[in-house]
């Protein structure tokens, strides 16, 4: 039976109308329509025309059915959603709150279809002989440009369309009149954009014998043996791999995925960093070839698309991306695999807020998939389930070359160098060590959670300081010393060229305070100028590639120093590599965030892995000013045991995660007061909601950015034990907020257990 109405998700991302709206079907559309479809529909009193998404369908209209609306067209340039990815959007809009649009939008890495590209091949049809034959015939009707083009098809037969209508100057009606006499056929076929550079290909070709193939060790080997087993006895567990950096954990993933693939089933890699995407690929296509595909923002609309298609045909069977990728269109999933899974990228910034890892695990138990997670420094609330025996714990003890042994550490005190006359961004000791290896012909990363040049720019006569006229901060300097020297704002983007004077006191006594990967940079080359330098930041990665040349050339050993921030002690195998200094190990540590020490800890772990991974002994300096500080005592240790130890107790005793979970409800407002008096009546609201709970409210309280973009920021915690208890104090919020008038002004939305502060 067709169906005769539809049930429709309006794409407006709004409170009031988050909810479906039913819509007759005309017959002309009943046989072609389906769930997941976008459509356009009349909408409103006006009858404007928007799109949605069809959801469901009935066969009872809800009113009258005189006055339902109809369908007016199904938009066929649209991409529809997958059914299994619209339960997962369900599930993503009720555990993290956001409206039904917004989570429908974020389960579709592609919105749009592209046109495909064509290649197009100019063929003979006829035999030597008669072609021959033909060019006399056009030579006697002086058809230069016929006899020209079949003069090069005796040859060879086939010929790009592009050099017919290019080089040889052939027209269309020549080859219109040639087809219509079948001397020649123009046949076209499409394919797909490549998106896989040739540095990611050793040798420019795939290297897949078996003699080039890595063989585990017998760590590696037990670990593939348990997870293997288990799915073979039909089990599909959460498994957390922790291996110390250098133990060989892609090995163990490639591993397992091959026997999954072999069932003719397909394979999500996640990574936190589109850095990382250049040695991931290169490891993976070794042994997969084409089958692996790429998808992450840096791709053209095309691209995208593309291996969207890809994937949804089942041409490929191994997706490596970002957060994104989780939601590629497989329909034969099984193995998600998220890589440093500790890292906080894989949590969205933008609503609905949801967890990689949790989404993850939802969408592996509706496929029948499972899921590994990856990290030599797993995240605490990860760590903590599998200490429960929620998640199967999997080790990696060492390091996968034999004799390889993890860097060692030396924590210098800046302190101490600032009593000896040192005020250089460099300890002796850490001089000294590049020096050393210069003389080598060793390598050297020098690491910096900072970019640009300065933290802030102010006067030095009065102190005033420069800050973003929209947002709540200091601007950042950029280019110093230079003709295109500007102060920027991180946040909203604001930019001015760098000012001469104070526009206070009209000095011109400005200067920079601070530290970025710019001024490290200009610092190495002026200290040794021998040195090859790179420098790798948000800066010098924004143009498409920018990642794989600048990784390509540090790993071909054209550059003797790599400066960087995150994206260079993330998951990155250099062999030349066996000095990494940390030069300001503080700058994470003092965040007005709960999980500060964990993200220091974590990378300073992951930088000091960056050493010594060959056959070379590494070693690392960690330059701070709180070195009996417990997240860089264990660090330097690389004793991640030791920090979990005193992570948990310290988490426990203030009521953080994974002890309790936290829901923060965040409110913007142009009209500060105004936001001040509705963030207090809502907590008065949600107070009352939650004492039978037992709910936890701290708060309303300014954010520590209180203005961005010329909005206000204000938020109320909620804490409680049971998750569940959260999520109802979210949806009762979301139901009143839609019948207060004086809310609809004021965006609200929320974050379960965030991984920074607001």
């Amino acid at each position: 039976m067709l169906p005769r109405f539809a049930d429709i998700i309006i794409d407006i991302s709004h409170e009031a109308i988050d909810r479906t709206f039913q819509y007759k079907i005309p017959e002309e559309l009943q046989r072609r329509i389906r769930i997941g479809m976008q459509v356009s529909i009349p909408f409103g009193r006006g009858n404007s025309i928007r799109t949605g998404y069809v959801v469901a369908f009935s066969d009872t209209p809800e009113f009258d059915e005189d006055k339902i609306k109809e369908i007016l067209e199904i938009r066929n340039s649209a991409v529809e959603i997958e059914g299994s990815l619209m339960e997962l959007a369900a599930f993503i809009k009720e555990r993290y709150g956001s409206t039904t649009i917004q989570a429908l939008k974020t389960v579709m890495p592609i919105k749009e279809k592209v046109k495909g590209l064509v290649y197009k091949e100019v063929r003979l049809l006829v035999t030597r002989q008669e072609a021959l034959q033909y060019i006399e015939l056009y030579q006697r009707k002086n058809a230069k440009a016929k006899v020209r083009l079949l003069k090069e098809l005796i040859d060879d037969k086939v010929i790009p369309y592009s050099l017919v209508t290019g080089k040889l100057n052939i027209s269309n009606s020549t080859l219109h009149a040639l087809q219509h006499d079948m001397v020649i056929s123009v046949d076209e076929e499409g394919y797909y954009r490549d998106v896989i550079s040739k540095d990611m290909v050793e040798d420019n070709g795939l290297q897949t014998e078996q003699t080039q193939k890595e063989i585990p060790n017998e760590e590696q080997q037990a670990v593939i043996d348990t997870v293997l087993t288990d799915y073979e006895a039909g089990n599909r567990d959460t498994y957390l791999l922790k291996g110390v950096t250098g133990s060989g954990k892609t090995l163990v993933y490639i591993e397992i995925i091959e026997r999954i693939v072999a069932e003719r089933k397909q394979a999500i890699v996640l990574i936190p960093e589109i850095a990382l995407t250049y040695q991931t690929v290169k490891r993976f296509r070794k042994r997969f070839g084409d089958k692996v595909t790429i998808m992450n923002s840096k791709l053209s609309k095309g691209e995208r698309y593309d291996q969207f298609e890809k994937a949804k045909n089942g041409e490929v069977s191994v997706m490596i991306g970002p957060r994104s990728a989780l939601f590629t269109p497989f329909r034969n999933l099984g193995i998600i695999i998220i890589d440093e899974e500790h890292e906080t990228t894989y949590k969205s910034e933008t609503p609905p807020k949801y967890h990689a890892r949790e989404v993850a695990i939802e969408r592996a138990r509706m496929s029948g998939a499972f899921v590994l997670l990856g990290s030599a420094t797993p995240s605490v609330e990860s760590y903590y389930q599998a200490q429960e025996g929620k998640y199967k714990l999997l080790t990696l003890k060492n390091r996968a070359i034999a004799d390889a042994c993890l860097a060692d550490v030396t924590v210098v005190d800046m302190r101490e160098e600032l009593k000896l006359g040192n005020r250089t961004i460099f300890s002796a000791r850490l001089k000294e060590l590049i020096q050393d290896r210069l003389e080598k012909k060793q390598q050297v990363m020098l690491f910096l959670n900072r970019r640009g040049f300065a933290g802030f720019v102010s006067c030095r006569s009065c102190g005033h300081v420069f800050k973003c006229p929209h947002c709540d901060v200091s601007l950042t300097e950029h280019f110093a010393g230079k003709p295109n020297a500007k102060l920027s704002c991180h946040y909203c983007g604001y930019e001015i060229k760098r000012p001469m004077e104070c526009p206070e006191c009209h000095s011109k006594m400005i200067a920079g305070f601070g530290l970025g990967t710019q001024k490290v940079e200009e610092y190495v080359k002026s200290v040794f100028p021998q040195a090859r330098v790179l420098r790798m930041d948000a800066d010098t990665t924004k143009n498409k590639d920018a990642h794989e040349k600048l990784l390509g050339q540090f790993a071909n050993g054209e550059a003797d120093i790599l400066v960087g921030t995150q994206m260079i002690v993330k998951g990155h195998d250099f062999t030349n590599v066996t000095l990494v200094g940390v030069i300001a190990a503080d700058l994470t540590m003092f965040e007005n965030d709960f999980k500060s020490s964990e993200k220091t800890f974590d990378l300073l772990t992951q930088a000091a892995g960056r050493a010594g991974r060959g056959n070379l002994r590494g070693e690392v300096v960690i330059q701070t000013y709180a070195p009996d500080h417990y997240c860089i005592e264990t660090a330097a240790a690389q004793d991640y045991d030791a920090f979990y130890a005193e992570e948990k107790a310290y988490r426990k005793m203030l009521s953080y995660p994974p002890f309790t979970n936290v829901m923060v409800v965040y409110m913007e407002d142009d009209d500060y007061n105004e936001l001040v008096r509705l963030s207090e009546n809502l907590k008065v609201i949600i107070g009352a909601w939650g004492v039978s709970d037992e709910v936890d409210i701290i708060g309303p309280c300014d954010a520590t950015i209180v203005k961005i973009s010329d909005r206000y920021r204000r938020v109320i915690y909620l804490k409680n034990k049971d998750y569940d208890v959260l999520v109802r104090m979210k949806n009762l919020t979301e139901a009143f907020l839609k019948t207060r008038e004086e809310f609809k002004k004021c965006y609200i939305a929320f974050d379960f257990n965030p991984t920074h502060s607001y």
